[in-house]
This record gives C-alpha cells, structure tokens and sequence, in this order.
C-alpha cells in the first residue's frame, strides 16, 4: 500500500473511534498542486494525500487548536514532515500546544523538488512522532557547493551589499511572517505603533530592519523548514538568511531547533 493509502485508513480510524476530533492533511488541489486539508469526518479523510508535492509546513495549523485559558483544546492529528515535527517540539516547549492533544503522523520525506530548505537537507525520518508512515530514502548527493558556503566565501562587504539588494525588493507582505510557525505573536513587533520600532514605509531601510529583527527572533528557534521563502513573491532568498544563523547557534553551542521537546534554546 501506498503512504496514501495508509494515510487515508489511519485517518478513518481515528475520526471514527473518537481519538481526534480533525486530522490535519494535505489534499489535491484545483490546479495540480496540493493544499491543506483539516478532515473532520471519515469521508472528508478519503481525500488526504501525501506525496513530493506536500510542501506545506502544518504545524502553523496547531496554533489554531492552542490552549486557551482553562478550556481544552481538542485532540488532533497532524500529519508531519522531519522540519515539521520539529516546528511542533518548539511550540510544545514554548507552551503553545500540548504535546498529548496531538496525534503526530509522521512522514518519511522524499524531499520537496525545487524547495531551496530540502537542498541542504539530510533528515528523513521526523524527531517525534507517534506513527510512521513510509520508508525513508537516503538523500541525494550534493551537486556542487551550496548556497551557504558561496555566501560564506563573500567577503562581509559583498555579503552587505548582497542583502541590501535583495531586501530591496521586498514588498513587506509579510507573508515569510505568516507562514511561518513560530511567529505566533498576536501583534507582531513590526507593526506595533508604541513604541514604534519601525515604519510601516516600504524604504530600504525599513525592509532591512524587518528581516533583521525577525531573524533575531527566530535565533535558536528556526527549525529550517525553508517555508519563508517557498512563499516569497519576490523570490527573497529568506531561508538563506535564517539557515546561516541556525548554523551559527549549532557550530557555537551544539544546538538545533525542534530536535526534542525538552532542550531549552540557548537563549530562551
């Protein structure tokens, strides 16, 4: 049988038995793509699919089912990919979901075509699950050097002048913000009008101390999904910036995001 297919009776079981109340997916799309799918029934489960076009980091959709003052968020299941799982160990130890409300699905991954995250990529097999569906492949070998060594062999002057060209173009949608999961503030900083920490303006300057300050907040958090810029519209290399400092938190303190639900950040 095929991940699908598992996939697809796993799903009918736990909604039928009353382990879950929603199992969270991915299903065919309108256009040959693939969206996600919260199933709330066994029929609505028939649909869920995974294969290598399931980019989609869903743990941002756990946010929705986070305690909320004394009442019980409902129990769901999720399916997750390696980058995924590891965006759920943080949001559990920053207490923004509870671990034993959530029923992980993990997915062995193929890797995501096209999806500069899953070029760099090495892991397979999710750091936490409660199920595993599919048999990992090993990765394929690098094709030459990566985006990271060639932005490290800059010298810090042509790696300024790089990112003030890319950040440039950035249109402050805000859509590298809203997608990824661990930016889960009600009000993000970037818009708080007091203090006012920065413009709302579309300015050069303004764009870069955006994307400077929510890289220093995501510092021994990111869990290197890449989803920033997946849904980037002016093609921004985002992940490329927040992979370089997850590098320098593991070179300088041994430590990478989301690997257990239990580690405290080096800065936390």
């Amino acid at each position: 049988m095929s991940v699908t297919d598992d996939l697809r009776r796993i799903a009918r079981e736990l909604l039928e038995s009353g382990r879950v109340t929603r199992v969270i997916g991915y299903e065919e799309g309108r256009r040959g793509q693939v969206r996600p799918l919260v199933a709330r029934t066994a029929e609505e489960a028939g649909r869920l699919l995974f294969d290598e076009r399931c980019a989609h980091n869903l743990a941002l959709y756990l946010l929705d089912f986070k305690p909320q003052g004394e009442e019980e968020p409902p129990a769901v299941a999720v399916v997750l990919k390696p980058c995924d799982a590891r965006a759920l160990n943080v949001l559990v130890l920053e207490n923004q979901v509870r671990r034993e409300k959530v029923y992980v699905l993990g997915v062995a991954c193929p890797g995501i075509p096209g999806k500069p995250a899953c070029a760099s990529c090495t892991e397979r097999i999710p750091p936490t699950f409660d199920l595993l569906l599919g048999k990992p492949e090993p990765p394929p070998a690098p094709a030459g050097p990566d985006d990271l060594s060639c932005l490290l062999a800059l010298s810090p002057e042509e790696r300024r002048r790089f990112w003030a060209e890319q950040f440039r173009r950035c249109i402050r949608c805000y859509a590298c913000r809203q997608v990824c999961p661990m930016c889960y503030c009600e009000v993000c900083i970037a818009e708080k009008l007091d203090p006012p920490w920065e413009s709302i303006a579309i300015a050069p300057s303004e764009n870069e101390f955006y994307h400077v300050l929510r890289a220093y907040h995501l510092i021994g958090r990111c869990i290197e999904c890449g989803e920033c810029e997946r849904v980037c519209p002016m093609g921004i290399p985002v992940f490329l910036y927040q992979r370089y400092l997850a590098e320098e938190v593991r070179q300088t303190f041994g430590f990478r995001a989301g690997m257990d639900a239990e580690t405290p950040a080096p800065f936390m």
